[in-house]
């Protein structure tokens, strides 16, 4: 697993508030990672239009982390992400994060259904967003 492998990533930076009491970056921090590039994909498939015009957007279902190693301070980050697999109304994002002294740091996975927030059913993937998805 590169970074190289992944179409979508975001540079980040540890901040000192992050570490935990054993001077390394806390484990909850590692999704608040995943999540800012699942958030950069979000934006570049367009999914915000469907949001903010019929209310149908994405909804995280289930999310995991395997931990390889841990993050120490002062350090840089890139968290990326790519779409594994689509449903009809899901799909499947893996995340990798690797750490600028370390290489690869953790890798997971985010399971987001598409959401009609007026109703709280499940609601088709926009034709528009699934071809932005099959792009990348």
């Amino acid at each position: 697993m590169k970074q190289d492998d992944f179409p979508i990533s975001v540079r980040l930076r540890v901040a000192w508030g992050d570490l935990d009491a054993f001077g390394h970056v806390n484990n909850t921090m590692f999704f608040r990672y995943f999540e800012d590039a699942r958030i950069a994909c979000f934006e570049r498939i367009g999914m915000q239009i469907h949001m903010a015009e019929v209310r149908h957007g994405p909804i995280l279902a289930k999310t995991d982390c395997v931990f390889r190693q841990p993050i120490d301070f002062p350090d840089a980050l890139t968290s990326c992400t790519r779409i594994v697999d689509l449903g009809s109304d899901r799909f499947t994002m893996e995340h990798a994060l690797f750490s600028d002294k370390k290489g690869l740091v953790a890798h997971g996975s985010g399971r987001i259904v598409m959401l009609d927030y007026a109703t709280g059913g499940k609601v088709p993937i926009p034709a528009d967003v699934r071809a932005a998805i099959e792009a990348l």
